[in-house]
């Protein structure tokens, strides 16, 4: 082949390289990812919730793994089937990381519209369910544009970095061995109950150890709805940004965050 006629392929592949990477990202990105900082949520937010989850067409999967030992699930399952007004929520639960592998498990994920994780420890969320079927199937249900919403320690596995995974407890905000969450809103750190529980400085030592990081800190009956590059806050509270080598501040609801350039809209 002549010169020319390389430099020809090397620019063909190189364009089905940019476009495969295109495709991928904006398959990635169809969906939305919606995480709460705790509470029983509002109004707005339940609306936000069924307009993007499918209304009375949903589909909904509730993960309650997070949850304490004995907790009662019956509430949450009836207050999703009644934001959505639909008859049925299909549970999944599991510690068995080989039950959370298998193709019956993760069956209702594969025609999810909206799927809640629930609140509690979220070191029994990574434990239970980092590297396995159940999370490749939360990442189709977003290429599928459809809803992962997730509340309190359901939230904080969001991010792709896991704060409080401590099995010992819920002060320690950087655990060996419990720092990766599930990845769905890149590069960030997502902290919960931040004004009910005077946590506004938390996320401080964590960005330090982690200068890439972007220090989310989110109230409670508050929610940042993350789509593509940007996330929009709904909700009573405020959402706090902890940024390397800038100075903190907050956002209210019905403000934009521009993820990429990381600077409100």
């Amino acid at each position: 082949m002549n010169p020319k006629g390389v430099v020809i392929l090397r620019l063909q592949v190189l364009f089905l390289l940019i476009v495969s990477f295109a495709s991928r990202g904006s398959a990635a990105n169809k969906g939305f990812v919606i995480a709460m900082g705790g509470g029983n949520g509002t109004p707005e937010i339940y609306e936000k919730w069924k307009a993007l989850g499918g209304g009375t067409n949903a589909h909904v999967v509730l993960i309650p793994t997070a949850n304490n030992p004995g907790e009662d699930i019956a509430p949450v399952v009836e207050g999703l089937k009644h934001v959505f007004g639909v008859q049925e929520v299909s549970v999944l639960d599991t510690k068995d990381r080989a039950k959370a592998n298998s193709t019956e498990f993760v069956a209702p994920l594969k025609r999810a519209t909206f799927v809640f994780i629930d609140g509690g420890r979220q070191w029994r969320l990574a434990d239970a369910y980092l590297g396995t079927r159940v999370e490749r199937e939360l990442r189709n249900v977003l290429k599928r544009g459809g809803v992962i919403a997730g509340s309190s320690a359901g939230a904080s596995i969001l991010a792709s970095y896991l704060v409080r995974g401590d099995p010992k407890g819920a002060e320690v905000m950087m655990a060996e061995g419990h720092e990766r969450g599930f990845g769905f809103i890149p590069n960030s750190a997502i902290d919960q109950h931040v004004s009910e529980r005077h946590r506004e400085r938390d996320l401080e030592p964590v960005i330090a150890a982690h200068p890439k990081l972007l220090g989310i800190g989110i109230d409670p009956n508050t929610v940042i709805v993350v789509h593509e590059d940007q996330f929009e806050v709904l909700g009573s509270g405020k959402v706090t940004i902890t940024q390397a080598g800038q100075q903190q501040y907050s956002i209210s609801s019905g403000r934009r965050f521009d993820l990429r350039k990381r600077k409100p809209l």
